[in-house]
């Protein structure tokens, strides 16, 4: 008689399959045993009558959709009548995965499984290979019971031992129906602890737009257009900029050459209007006061424009610059005094699109 191991092979077979235990989540992983009983339509090459059998399975539930299974079982069925030989005895193990559709009641699964067997017939006996693959359901009854079923179909290879047969391979089916009996509590789901909602933290109420002036400008932000506009600035009733004088930016004497103050201060006009988002176009306004010919003044005014002109350019002003000089035309003081007559000498600033 030949003997071979077959836990070998279920061994191999578990390390195949192990895997898969990392799947999905786990929900519940209890050990249980499951015995069952099996009818055996025999395939025709076997020439042997129908049998029955029984046997026990141990296995793990290892997540939401997969359970490992050793199986042991023992199998028996007489010759057809007329056939030589004696009564058929088939005792196996295999290692089985089952993938389970859905943990409820009622869950259906299939089944491959992987083994060995050891076939006695008469005087012959002889170990095998086999492997099974089918589906079936099971159904709870209660946490720690549930009813099992399934049917599979069974490859057996016997190793050119034919059983005085004309094939050493074998192909039968096997229908089991038993019950799955898990070990210990079925597990629940812990609690999630929730951390109380905060309190409500009081939203201050917005403040009222028409009593808020952001850019100083003296239009309120419900009506401002323009926001952010420099200081100093004439806006207009939205808010946008018009002109602005500025103050401080004086030349040489009867020259259009900046003094070193009026530097200073176009750097801080030209930091704003690189700064500001809106790039109208603008006019730099030349006046002087009526000292000299008018016509002297005329161009004396121009000249000293478009020196601001070319400094703003200079300091990296993007804005359209043009200049204009007005000459002693349009005084805002009087020029009989000193005092009026250096009111009038100066620049402005003008924005062309308000």
């Amino acid at each position: 008689m030949k003997h071979k191991n077959l836990l070998v092979v279920a061994a191999l077979t578990s390390a195949v399959i192990a895997p898969l235990a990392n799947a999905g989540d786990v929900v519940d992983n209890r050990w249980y045993v499951a015995p069952f009983a099996s009818f055996v339509n025999t395939g025709g090459d076997r020439a042997a009558q129908d049998g029955w059998g029984g046997g026990l399975g141990i296995g793990k539930m290892l997540n939401e959709n997969f359970n490992v299974e050793l199986k042991g079982f023992y199998q028996g069925f007489d010759k057809k009548p007329g056939v030589a030989g004696a009564e058929w005895q088939l005792a196996g193990a295999t290692a089985d995965v089952q993938y389970v559709f859905s943990r409820k009641a009622f869950s259906p699964y299939t089944v491959i499984g992987l083994g060995g067997m050891n076939t006695t017939l008469g005087a012959v006996e002889e170990a095998s290979f086999i492997g099974e693959a089918g589906a079936g359901f099971s159904y709870e009854l209660h946490e720690n019971l549930l009813v099992r079923s399934d049917v599979r179909y069974r490859y057996n290879n016997n190793f050119d031992t034919k059983f005085g047969r004309s094939t050493d391979e074998f192909h039968d089916m096997v229908v089991n129906v038993g019950f799955v009996i898990p070990l210990g509590p079925k597990p629940v789901a812990a609690a999630k602890f929730e951390m109380p909602a905060p309190a409500p933290v009081p939203v201050p109420k917005a403040a009222d737009c028409s009593t808020l002036d952001d850019d100083s400008d003296g239009v309120n932000n419900c009506l401002d257009e323009c926001f952010m506009t420099m200081g100093n600035v004439k806006v207009d009733p939205k808010g946008c900029p018009i002109s602005l004088e500025l103050k401080g930016v004086n030349f040489k004497v009867d020259s259009a050459e900046l003094t070193p103050n009026a530097k200073h201060i176009l750097d801080i006009v030209a930091a704003s209007l690189i700064e500001y988002p809106e790039k109208d176009d603008l006019e730099v306004h030349g006046h002087t006061s009526s000292e000299g010919s008018n016509a002297h003044n005329l161009k004396l005014s121009q000249r000293r424009s478009q020196s601001v002109v070319d400094y703003l350019k200079f300091k990296g002003v993007s804005n359209k610059l043009t200049a204009r000089g007005f000459g002693e035309n349009q005084p805002i003081a009087e020029n009989l005094t000193e005092q009026g007559r250096s009111m009038n000498r100066r620049v402005e600033l003008i924005w062309m699109g308000h």
